[in-house]
């Protein structure tokens, strides 16, 4: 995850259900991953859905992980990627180098992955790169919406990891303008993936030309009305339903009608988390949409027990 333009705060250790290491950010109030594990939210919001089998033989495979953290998320889909694997190129966004070097001195953390993947990530921490023949690793330090353009404009991806902290807490990472920018990045068959359900970043998805689904639950995640999000360009060709994804339900599509898919804004890409919440405050204020409490109490209403 990425803190934007502010810093991480003190990380105290956070453990998670499945055993695996993580943290907590005591600036953002929040944990690095959910209670149920941060192998488990890995592995289910994005290695699974981002179907690696897709990539071997020597194919082109671009990554971007945006808000890289502890560096769960790239470490799974380096462990899961084909033995005849694509030519890697990966980029990472993030603030805080502390996490990863964190992760990395946990014995139980390094016990996770194999030789070849821990060295990638100790590269990242040590030289901010990797270089080997058919895969490159560049890791950028600093904000991730100033950083994402350092990248060569015509890079396109196939994945993009998206784990900021929630939107409400950063909204700096989910705003219209950023979430614009990723989607016009990605390849036509690319997909992000991110665990988040928020109405404004899907709504902002959905205007940038990209068709959305949800993700299943994680293994030990508590099930409830939604649990993540793939967006991919209308026109890729993905399946409505897949390994780990499904078609948003109509509770799903009517949240997007709520005042909560209310976009956050950040016009000029540099703004702070407090004027970014208190604009959309004001919008909210002032928009037609059904108020989401509303929208919660009809379904609450509608649904068996």
């Amino acid at each position: 995850m990425n803190g934007s333009a502010a810093e991480l705060g003190a990380l105290r250790v956070y453990p998670t259900a499945d055993g695996s290491f993580s943290l907590h950010s005591d600036h953002f109030g929040e944990a690095f991953h959910n209670s149920a594990g941060a192998l488990n939210e890995a592995e289910a919001k994005f290695v699974q859905p981002a179907e690696l089998q897709r990539f071997s033989g020597g194919t082109q495979l671009r990554i971007l992980d945006v808000c890289v953290g502890l560096g769960y998320n790239t470490a799974a889909v380096l462990e899961d990627l084909p033995t005849t694997g694509p030519k890697l190129q990966w980029w990472g966004l993030e603030l805080d180098r502390r996490p990863l070097e964190q992760a990395l001195e946990q014995s139980n953390f390094q016990s996770l992955w194999s030789a070849p993947v821990l060295a990638r990530l100790k590269a990242i921490r040590d030289y901010g790169s990797w270089q080997e023949p058919s895969s490159q690793g560049i890791q950028l330090w600093g904000d991730a919406r100033s950083m994402l353009q350092e990248i060569p404009e015509p890079v396109r991806f196939d994945l993009v990891l998206l784990d900021a902290f929630s939107p409400q807490r950063c909204p700096e990472l989910w705003s219209e303008e950023f979430l614009g920018a990723l989607a016009q990045r990605l390849a036509p068959q690319g997909r992000l993936l991110t665990y988040s359900r928020s109405a404004a970043v899907r709504a902002s998805l959905k205007r940038a030309g990209l068709s959305l689904y949800s993700l299943l639950p994680a293994p030990g995640e508590r099930v409830g009305w939604s649990s993540g999000t793939l967006a991919t360009p209308v026109d890729s060709g993905c399946p409505p339903n897949g390994p780990g994804w499904r078609p948003l339900s109509a509770m799903e599509w009517e949240h997007l009608q709520t005042r909560a898919a209310v976009p956050f804004r950040d016009p000029q890409g540099n703004a702070t988390a407090e004027d970014i919440l208190e604009r959309r405050r004001l919008e909210q204020e002032h928009c037609v949409y059904e108020p989401t409490n509303s929208w919660q109490r009809r379904w609450r209403r509608d649904t068996p027990s």
